[in-house]
């Protein structure tokens, strides 16, 4: 029996790549498509899907606030997080929702299809070297992530703040996230209160540090 497949994404072209790579598989069917979280919701019960692989970065409701959603309603389902989102950035989150996976959109369809096959036969797929950065975690008893924005911003807020880290303004960040520059605004607001910031200037240079730390190490 094939195994039926949601994918969330708000990029039509992304959607049609996935399906031709999955669909060629004899034991994989798509069953439905969703461009926003709202409508992956609507579709669970309709098309009952046995996975669903969710882009983190959706408008409105964000892919990891989806992810926790869906599993709350169908907690047997398999969720696999594909996003252009740096994976030291998001990965460990994303696994922490309850996704069974990230995989960046940048790699290999055959990579795409080992994510795929690892989770749908009850593993966990990250890259090895996430992989790695996780069990060495484990085994020092350090958590790497308690001082990061990681452990205290909301998913979305997390969003923003990689985006701010990356060199957006408020209202570049708002177009890209579907979001008002108001809402963007109170994100921000909300992000210098938690981490203790002062001002504008200290967000964005705080921001800009974190990404860059984060992507080397």
């Amino acid at each position: 029996m094939k195994k039926k497949i949601i994918i969330v994404d708000d990029h039509p072209l992304m959607r049609k790549g996935l399906s031709l790579i999955l669909e060629s598989e004899p034991d994989l069917e798509i069953c439905g498509q969703a461009a926003k979280a709202e409508e992956a919701l609507h579709l669970l019960d309709e098309l009952n899907p046995d996975m669903a692989i969710v882009d983190v970065s959706l408008p409105g409701m964000s892919g990891l606030e989806l992810t926790k959603h869906m599993l709350a309603l169908k907690p047997e389902m398999i969720v696999l997080i594909i996003s252009r989102h740096d994976e030291v950035l998001y990965a460990e989150r994303a696994i922490r929702a309850g996704a069974r996976g990230y995989v960046m959109k940048r790699v290999a369809s055959d990579v795409i299809l080992k994510a795929v096959r690892r989770v749908l036969n009850g593993g966990i797929y990250v890259s090895d070297e996430i992989n790695e950065r996780l069990l060495l975690g484990m085994a020092s008893g350090h958590k790497r992530l308690t001082q990061s924005p990681l452990e205290i911003l909301s998913d979305r807020e997390l969003e923003v703040f990689e985006l701010t880290g990356r060199g957006l303004g408020t209202r570049e960040i708002a177009e890209k996230l579907y979001l008002s520059v108001k809402t963007v605004e109170s994100y921000r607001a909300r992000i210098k209160t938690k981490l203790n910031l002062s001002n504008a200037n200290e967000l964005v240079l705080h921001a800009v540090q974190w990404v860059e730390g984060e992507s080397n190490v």
